[in-house]
């Protein structure tokens, strides 16, 4: 939730509440597979493999064994695979890491990255195996895929390939993360697994704290399906009885909505809402603690977004800038993939509200790649100088748009919707993904649903319980999708 700006007075909620081994190549390439409509598998072991040793020490491996990396940068296992014709497939790579820490290879196919820097996770113990997948395009007759390792680690522990060409391209009908798969920044826009720039339009919880009755089978089937939304922001509050008080608790409560909103098709933001004290170092070992188990138990998933600083304020954008340089990196660890939302200064304004600009990030950027900043407005409260910094800023750097309203700065008060439209029409036309806040029956305007809602368990779908703001926002958000493919 956004806070008082500037000198306003601050308001709160009221309601309720292994081992190194010598660099060795293995010229064990076998006579390629021929991969059909039937997913055809190829072990590792039977595969080229350079920096590395074929081993059996470790149970649960299909076939004789699996590839064990040097710890080495560069170490790759190469597969041979025939495809009676050409067209789409889906590569599944099964592996195990014993570690704690992510290691990330490149998988080539015929010399083309298709996917830089995939990670490959922890999976708990070196006989714990899992899967991730690829999708790419096979040419007819043969092909290699290549998985290299990408850092000092050297790669997990890998047990085979498995090809499928029966693949096709996602029909429209599917949900937004079934069509768009692993997100990526590129530019200055968020694009999908094709590579396209998409905007995703969703809803914001309130606090899980104090709303969690509102977020429920029924309500989430609503949003998903009723309200056509493309993603879920789930906000764990720090402070203000949140997080900071049963860690353990709401920790949980976000595993589970990041499971519920993923098995209905939605993208998940998951935010860490940090917002009094301002300063996000305040709270920078809980969030390591945090995005560690968060990114450790659902780095593997392809619908996720970590917004790591909900509104800063009252510090400059180099506190900031350095808080997220600490952070980033502990995700990375265990998730490769997954984009990150910084914040910006002052409610994340790009410092409009303490009066300072984009420019500030424009001159200064976080050093990480595949990272967004966010910008939240109140259309009543923020006018022209907001709209045109977000319009500048776009133009010039990533921007995710993770909460607004139509209201005030604090989600309260008569609505405008014809500013909060001229801010929809701006964020369409540069393709600026946003969030509107709220998804609650909060007293507040802001609260989409009427009070008492959550309480009586719905209903959730249609107009009757919805305030103006609910209203009037639903049906934007219930518009056609533009999801481009190859």
């Amino acid at each position: 939730m956004t806070s008082a700006r500037s000198a306003r007075p601050r308001l709160r909620r009221l309601g309720v509440a292994g081992t190194a081994l010598g660099a060795l190549l293995l010229g064990l390439a076998t006579t390629p597979h021929t991969a059909s409509a039937a997913p055809v598998t190829h072990e590792a072991e039977t595969a080229t493999v350079s920096r590395g040793l074929v081993e059996s020490n470790h149970t649960g491996f299909t076939g004789s064994g699996f590839v064990n990396y040097d710890n080495v940068s560069g170490g790759y296992v190469q597969w041979n695979v025939n495809a009676a014709q050409a067209g789409a497939a889906t590569l599944t790579l099964r592996y195990a890491n014993g570690t704690t820490t992510n290691r990330p290879m490149d998988i080539a196919v015929n010399g083309a990255v298709a996917a830089s820097g995939k990670a490959f996770a922890g999976t708990g113990a070196w006989s714990n195996w899992a899967t991730t997948t690829v999708t790419t395009t096979l040419k007819a007759g043969a092909n290699t895929v290549r998985a290299t390792a990408t850092t000092a680690n050297g790669g997990p522990n890998v047990d085979h390939l498995t090809v499928d060409t029966a693949t096709t391209p996602p029909p429209t009908a599917t949900t937004p993360a079934a069509i768009n798969g692993q997100l990526k920044v590129c530019g200055t826009k968020l694009c999908n697994r094709y590579g396209k720039p998409i905007q995703l339009r969703g809803m914001s919880s309130h606090g899980t704290q104090w709303y969690g009755q509102c977020l429920t089978g029924g309500s989430l089937d609503a949003l998903a399906k009723d309200w056509n939304a493309d993603v879920l922001r789930v906000s764990t509050y720090v402070q203000e009885e949140g997080y900071e008080t049963d860690p353990r608790k709401y920790t949980d409560l976000a595993h589970s909505l990041i499971e519920q909103a993923t098995a209905r098709g939605m993208y998940v933001i998951v935010d860490w809402h940090m917002l009094d004290p301002g300063d996000p170092h305040y709270n920078l070992a809980r969030a390591k603690t945090f995005f560690t188990e968060i990114a450790q138990r659902h780095g593997a998933k392809t619908n996720l977004l970590y917004e790591i600083a909900n509104e800063p304020s009252g510090v400059a954008w180099s506190r900031i800038k350095s808080y997220a340089e600490e952070l980033i990196p502990v995700i990375r660890a265990k998730d490769a993939e997954t984009p990150v939302l910084v914040g910006t200064r002052a409610w994340s304004s790009f410092g409009v509200s303490e009066g300072s600009d984009e420019s500030e990030v424009v001159s200064n950027p976080v050093n990480a790649a595949n990272i967004m900043y966010t910008f939240h407005f109140y259309a009543y409260s923020h006018r022209d100088e907001y709209l045109d910094t977000l319009s500048r800023a776009a133009d010039r750097l990533p921007v995710f748009v993770t909460e607004f309203g139509t209201q005030n700065y604090a989600g309260e008060g008569t609505n405008d919707f014809t500013m909060t439209q001229r801010y929809l029409d701006l964020m369409a036309a540069k393709k600026i993904s946003w969030v509107n806040w709220n998804y609650s029956d909060d007293h507040r305007s802001g609260a989409v649903f009427k009070t008492g809602t959550c309480a009586a368990g719905g209903p959730w779908t249609g107009t009757g319980t919805l305030k103006p703001a609910g209203v009037w926002i639903r049906d934007r958000v219930r518009t056609a999708d533009d999801f481009p493919t190859s």
